[in-house]
């Protein structure tokens, strides 16, 4: 069987999944550095003898795009990459996408080894970007080499995207789309501790200006703390956060605290302690529910923001100013009875034993451009925990990244349609 010659030919291969990972972790394609460890992924596309489009993103059909929000203005030398497999014919389209940029590494002093080792300890490869992505992106790799190299010929096309912005708001998954990649369907390997994601949270960045009057600290009743009004603000916002949670009865949702939360990420105000703040300003973090509109959810804030400014006798002379700025996630969902999840639940059953776990994802991923600009039904589904991304001493668990290039493997081979073997070798079945 076709599983059986998958199954056997990554167990035979596993090391060189491993050294893959290490390779990559040990280029730190932080923003604006992903060109070296892109550069690893191309060759390996090549190795397996895929069809490379290798281009720099940035022209004007997607800098004027309306979902376009991403404040870098230079992307060369880092390049998109997507590789196509091309099928006999007759079988559906299949996109494994996966994001080769990585956060910072932070505080140094908190990582065990160099952040950038790659060290392999106790069946974990460790390094920022393990979990994620390219854990998920090596799964997506061995998937696809593995197939080629068993001799399989598949009928539908399968098209890997390697692209650069996921952590600041999805340019390069968007540009992808912007340049004709479309598919029946997609699968990107994020984090999810191997259970599957079809409804996607998106988010966007908000900036509140919160006036003040100076005063002598001594003499503080005589001006007004932007810092108190600020206390005001915040409690309205976690109205907001009730508010809108309350209409979150996706039963997907039942098991998450705060399905769409407002984050306040950052605080800023006053310059000296002697002295009352004549400004503050609080940026977060505004959670869009999967099918909600960008638009809505903005205008639920304006209204609150609204309001306050109507009914605060202070903000009616000094309005509270509200912004939108720097990335956005799109939302997305896709229907539970869906035949993709229904080909990734048979072949996850298959190699592990048991059924999937389903649930809602806890923050967005670049499904939301494949899914609601391609239109392109999109399942999050990796090795990796979330718990681990964007932390000190991330790692991936080995054995998880190769159930997961089976599990995709074996999906891919269903959902395009399998032809017959290039070589004679194998059964048919």
């Amino acid at each position: 069987m076709y599983g059986e010659q998958i199954s056997a030919w990554l167990k035979e291969h596993r090391n060189d999944g491993i050294k893959l990972l290490q390779k990559l972790v040990q280029e730190p394609s932080k923003r604006g550095q992903e060109g070296s460890a892109q550069a690893i992924v191309v060759e390996k596309c090549r190795q397996i003898g895929l069809d490379i489009d290798l281009w720099e993103i940035g022209d004007g059909a997607l800098r004027n795009h309306p979902h376009f929000y991403c404040d870098r203005k230079d992307f060369k030398g880092n390049p998109n990459l997507v590789a196509v497999r091309k099928g006999s014919g007759g079988g559906r389209s299949l996109i494994l996408n996966g994001h080769i940029d990585v956060v910072p590494e932070g505080d140094r002093t908190a990582w065990k080894d160099d952040p950038f080792s790659g060290k392999i300890e106790n069946g974990k490869v460790y390094g920022r970007g393990t979990t994620d992505m390219k854990g998920g992106n090596v799964s997506l790799l061995l998937a696809l080499e593995s197939i080629v190299e068993t001799g399989i010929r598949l009928k539908g096309d399968v098209i890997f995207q390697s692209v650069i912005e996921e952590e600041s708001g999805g340019a390069g998954s968007l540009a992808a789309v912007l340049r004709g990649y479309k598919a029946d369907g997609a699968i990107i390997p994020e984090p999810t501790n191997m259970k599957f994601f079809p409804l996607q949270q998106g988010s966007m960045w908000f900036r509140l200006k919160i006036k003040g009057k100076s005063a002598h600290g001594g003499t503080r009743y005589e001006g007004q703390s932007a810092i108190d009004k600020a206390y005001l603000v915040i409690e309205e916002i976690k109205n907001l956060e009730k508010e809108r949670n309350q209409k979150m009865d996706h039963p997907l949702y039942h098991n998450i605290p705060i399905p769409i939360p407002i984050n306040i990420g950052s605080i800023q105000s006053g310059n000296w302690p002697s002295s009352v703040p004549d400004t503050a300003i609080l940026e977060g973090r505004f959670g869009v529910a999967p099918k909600e509109t960008m638009e809505a959810a903005q205008l639920s804030l304006k209204n609150k923001i609204d309001d306050l400014n109507r009914k605060d006798n202070w903000f009616k002379e000094k309005p509270i100013e509200l912004e939108w700025f720097g990335a956005r996630w799109i939302p997305g969902i896709l229907e539970l009875d869906h035949p993709l999840i229904q080909a990734l639940s048979t072949h996850y059953e298959k190699v592990m034993g048991e059924q999937p776990t389903v649930e809602a994802s806890p923050w967005g991923t670049d499904g939301g451009y494949l899914s609601s600009v391609g239109s392109i039904p999109v399942v999050v589904f990796g090795p990796g925990e979330t718990k681990l991304a964007h932390d000190a001493n991330e790692y991936i668990e080995v054995d998880k990244m190769l159930e997961s290039a089976e599990i995709i493997a074996r999906t891919i081979l269903e959902w395009c349609g399998v032809e017959g073997h290039i070589r004679g070798t194998g059964s048919d079945s």
